[in-house]
């Protein structure tokens, strides 16, 4: 079984970056290294920052460019290192990436979750659940909803919702941190965190 990681990169910028960036970002990270255009199981995480407003990010000492990826495909992502991505106006240097280990807690948290065809909360509840049911996930795994949310792909909003997702196993938190929820995991959706 092939080992999944994260991939951060250090960011340096000066201008705010929007707050809905998972398709710009996918789409410039996919002109510099073509290979993550096609099914490469890559996920972008969202990059973090500060709220300052307008639906703005303002780039942080600890903001980072994080791909989860399998270990043997690090090779191909280092190019990205010293180059520079434009996401709408706001200039980022792509900085010398650290490798991170997935660590299992057991509470996980993803700030959007899309499964196409299910926006209301509780069909969209129903259908998570019967995910983590493929993924052969115990039914005591807690799954609360947080705030719905958007991502823009060019003139289309899809809708989904933060999840919070409780009571998991050391195993099933790798699991899905290294499955996902959902689609559109290269535009930053479904990727699970540990919760703060």
């Amino acid at each position: 079984m092939q080992t999944i990681v994260d991939l951060a990169f250090s960011l340096t910028g000066a201008a705010p970056l929007p707050a809905d960036h998972g398709y710009a970002l996918y789409g410039a990270l996919s002109r510099l290294l073509p290979e993550l255009h096609h099914e490469n199981g890559a996920a972008i995480h969202p990059i973090a920052g500060r709220q300052i407003g307008d639906r703005r990010l303002g780039l942080q000492p600890w903001s980072r460019l994080t791909l989860r990826t399998r270990a043997d495909q690090i090779p191909a992502l280092l190019p990205l290192a010293g180059k520079q991505i434009n996401l709408d106006g706001a200039a980022l240097r792509i900085g010398v990436p650290q490798v991170r280990a997935l660590e299992p807690r057991p509470a996980l948290r993803s700030r959007l979750v899309t499964i196409k065809g299910f926006f209301d909360p509780d069909p969209f509840q129903a259908a998570l659940r019967r995910q983590l049911d493929q993924l052969n996930l115990s039914p005591n795994i807690e799954i609360a909803l947080g705030r719905r949310r958007t991502l823009k792909i060019k003139d289309k909003q899809v809708v989904g919702h933060e999840v919070l997702l409780q009571n998991l196993t050391a195993e099933e938190s790798l699991t899905l941190q290294e499955q996902g929820a959902g689609g559109r995991r290269h535009m930053g959706c479904g990727i699970f965190t540990p919760l703060k």
